[in-house]
């Protein structure tokens, strides 16, 4: 299913938003505490899309250590009539507590949550880790603090991960994901699934269908992370000269073989695309953006240029023709890391 509208999409009940949103994950040695430059350029960034129309931001209280949500939330501050969506999340945190799902932490999280971004509620909050400790101790605390936040209106809708491992995993190390999502997402019965998604994640069945026709049927909104895989689907492996090239060295490590291929797969996208700047990036955010009209996509960014590249390429909708050609060639990609895992008990891409 295509959409073919960058105007406003429902997402859930309670949150109707711009399709292209921001994800806001900085890692502590980009944020620092004394305001210096590197704060700078991520609240660059952050205006950056604003301007663009952006209206969803996505944190959590594990980035930076709690720093991204309260640079976001300074940001805020400062831009009142912006009107964020802002998206949270916790399951990573414990501090002093048994567990992160244990007792009232989620509670607490929250409410720091909140006071890190000047707000009063979350659009949407979102269960961060699939372990709730041994035997599924605090599953049942969990859905009751995230049933609870979001009856008093403290949240808007509840979010749960998606099943995830890392790229190159087997087909039953994926299954076996695709499994634990089911039994959770049952049990949890999320508003939103947040996931990565991109031209490396491979088509995981639930119920025997994929992530985007089951959520379809279940009315389940998505937030799909990573659309760039952490630049490497704009050349940042290859010498491309997209600002992506300068992009946070968190990103996805390719063994000298699939970089190669990875070169001639891109190299064949900008021959059959045009090698304009911002393509690639183009074909990677439009096949994220076109997979559903219940979804919303979150690119990360290091600088504002970034930012302006990722949304300013967009162009118009990609052609059922066009969107084959750029699936088979992430199929080829895919099949790729697939192959090189299945040969390597090592992590080729990680999460």
């Amino acid at each position: 299913m295509t959409f073919h509208d960058l105007g406003p999409r429902y997402l859930c009940r309670g949150i109707r938003t711009r399709p292209l949103g921001l994800h806001c994950d900085v890692p502590t040695d980009q944020l620092l505490p004394d305001g210096s430059r590197r704060d700078t350029q991520f609240l660059d960034g952050l205006r950056r899309a604003v301007q663009h129309g952006a209206t969803f931001f996505d944190t959590a209280d594990s980035y930076g250590q709690g720093h991204s949500e309260r640079a976001l939330g300074r940001f805020a501050v400062q831009y009142p009539d912006a009107a964020l969506q802002l998206s949270s999340k916790v399951g990573q945190i414990r501090g002093s507590a048994e567990h992160p799902y244990a007792g009232r932490h989620i509670h607490h999280q929250l409410e720091q949550s909140l006071e890190n971004l000047y707000a009063e509620e979350l659009h949407l909050y979102t269960l961060d880790s699939f372990d709730f400790g041994p035997g599924d101790r605090y599953l049942g605390n969990a859905i009751d603090a995230m049933r609870t936040l979001r009856d008093v209106k403290a949240i808007r809708a509840i979010g749960m991960r998606g099943p995830f491992t890392h790229y190159a995993a087997p087909p039953e190390e994926w299954a076996a994901a695709a499994e634990r999502f089911l039994y959770l997402f049952r049990l949890i019965k999320p508003d939103v699934v947040w996931t990565r998604f991109n031209a490396f994640t491979p088509a995981v069945l639930v119920e025997g269908q994929d992530l985007f026709t089951f959520a379809a049927r279940h009315g389940v909104g998505l937030v799909l992370s990573a659309p760039l895989a952490h630049g490497v689907l704009v050349g940042r492996e290859t010498g491309s000269s997209s600002p992506h090239a300068q992009a946070s060295p968190r990103h996805t490590g390719l063994a000298p073989s699939l970089r190669a291929q990875l070169d001639e797969q891109l190299h064949f996208l900008r021959r059959h695309f045009g090698d304009r700047p911002g393509t690639l990036a183009r074909l990677a955010l439009r096949s994220s953006l076109q997979r559903s009209d219940q979804c919303v996509v979150v690119a990360g960014f290091s600088t504002a240029a970034q930012v302006e590249e990722n949304f300013s390429c967009l162009g118009n909708p990609l052609t059922e023709p066009e969107l084959r050609i750029v699936d088979d060639v992430y199929a080829g990609l895919r099949a790729q890391v697939q192959e090189a895992g299945a040969r390597r008990p090592v992590k080729q891409l990680q999460s």
